[in-house]
């Protein structure tokens, strides 16, 4: 069995935050979260807070086993505090909240090692053309190695470019019984981690392939580098796949997005969340959509969608806001300016022009015009509206919930319908309209008559 320790109790004072840096996110999701995932397809997890621990807790799954490095004196210290997490019987995987790219391919091939050779200890190691800064790895008689940290390294040890990348898998027997053997007597003054390397006899190497992988991350400017490295890969992968994006470098798709073949992205476009969109899509220019899902041959133009369901061959756009609750069934047109929310729109229905429909039902075949407005809003409650199959909304309408529209009806322009209207019915809300001729002339003579009198 395997258990894996992550260590993220570090203050992160290079970011020049309020916040943990483990807490900030990449492409949508707290750096510590891509790490816990990960460690999750191994078994049981644990994790090692200190600064603002509270604050990290809250992006944690609750199956997380949590540990607290009350003073910040080292990684060896970091899992003394994790002591009863380390069982005997349980080999234990290290991994970091600042590492947020170690792959399982990565991490398979590192547990495969540790259990073909029975070792005590397995390290993964990078191979560095600079490799100022790391722990080397230092190989001594009888297969033994060490770790020799950068303070601590000599002019010959310092030419090694085989680096440690700080994640190992232990034998968790001998792991507990060496922690108590850790000193702080270094150049930093900390518990190294490292320092326990030496106690082992059954010890090797693996070397990781992608240094990205093994990327920390200490201030802003390796956040923006790694989370734009990391949107190259996710369109690369997509567009591999089938997916069409017109200018990689100006869209933005996060890592749980799933895109179908032969849908085209147009530049400035982000696509957030758990979003599915099917195949023969156009999505873009100028357009966000987070945590939707989109079916085959839509088209989704400079708009906002958000927790919306959008079925197949539906238009969207340009400048449509769909909230939440939004559901846009076949062959529906909802266009420029048009604002929904917990709203169902009812196959071939469409909204073209500046409309507002919230916590609305429509049915089939309904038309409704510009400017139509549902209040559905008392200043207290929230009210429903239903608008039911093959009706007419004319323009400038406001329905004033609740209130429902029946089958085959035509609600006339410009009124405002406050009752039920009957199926087959035409319905008129308006004031009745007054014509008084020549009232403007006569105003204006009657205006000019008072001022020259002055």
């Amino acid at each position: 069995m395997l258990k894996t320790l992550i260590l993220a109790a570090g203050l992160g004072k290079r970011m020049k935050s309020k916040y943990p840096k483990v807490v900030h996110p990449i492409l949508g999701k707290p750096m510590i979260k891509w790490v816990v995932e990960i460690a999750q397809n191994f078994g049981k997890v644990g994790i090692v807070l200190g600064y603002k621990a509270e604050m990290v807790k809250q992006v944690l799954p609750e199956d997380i086993e949590i540990f607290i490095q009350k003073e910040q004196l080292g990684t060896g210290h970091a899992v003394m505090c994790a002591k009863d997490f380390i069982s005997e019987n349980d080999d234990l995987l290290i991994l970091y909240g600042d590492v947020p790219f170690i792959s399982k391919d990565t991490l398979n091939k590192l547990i495969e090692e540790h259990k073909n050779k029975k070792n005590e200890v397995t390290i993964l190691s990078a191979i560095l053309d600079n490799p100022s800064g790391y722990g080397r790895i230092l190989r001594i008689e009888n297969g033994k190695i060490r770790i020799v940290e950068d303070k601590d390294a000599n002019k010959e040890i310092k030419k090694i470019n085989e680096i440690n990348t700080g994640i190992y898998i232990f034998n968790g027997n001998f792991i507990k019984k060496n922690l108590d053997n850790l000193n702080n007597k270094n150049a930093q003054g900390e518990y190294y981690l490292t320092d326990i390397i030496s106690f082992a006899d059954n010890i090797s190497t693996i070397v990781v392939d992608d240094i990205f992988e093994v990327t920390g991350i200490n201030n802003r400017i390796q956040l923006s580098e790694i989370e734009k490295e990391m949107r190259k890969r996710i369109n690369r992968k997509l567009m591999l796949e089938g997916v069409r994006i017109i200018d990689p470098e100006n869209v933005y798709i996060d890592p749980d997005v799933q895109i179908g073949r032969d849908t085209i992205v147009y530049p400035f476009t982000f696509i957030e969340g758990k979003t599915v969109i099917g195949e023969d899509c156009e999505i873009g220019p100028m357009t966000r959509i987070k945590d939707s899902t989109i079916g085959n041959n839509v088209k989704v133009i400079r708009s906002e969608v958000e927790k919306a369901i959008i079925e197949d061959n539906v238009s969207v756009g340009p400048f449509s806001r769909l909230r939440e609750g939004t559901h846009l069934k076949t062959k529906v047109k909802i266009g420029n300016f048009v604002e929904t929310k917990k709203t169902i729109v009812g196959e071939n229905s469409k909204a073209q022009h500046l409309t507002y429909l919230g916590d609305t039902t429509i049915g089939k075949n309904v038309n409704i015009g510009a400017g139509t407005i549902t209040c559905n809003y008392d200043g207290k409650n929230k009210h429903p509206t239903f608008i039911d199959d093959n009706s007419f909304i004319g323009s400038n309408s406001s329905l004033v919930a609740p209130v429902k529209i029946g089958k085959n009806s035509i609600v006339g322009a410009g009124s405002v319908i406050t009752d039920d209207v009957p199926d087959n019915s035409l319905a008129l809300g308006r004031a009745r309209q007054i014509i008084k001729e020549n009232w403007v002339k006569l105003k204006r003579e009657a205006n000019k008559n008072a001022t020259n009198k002055e």
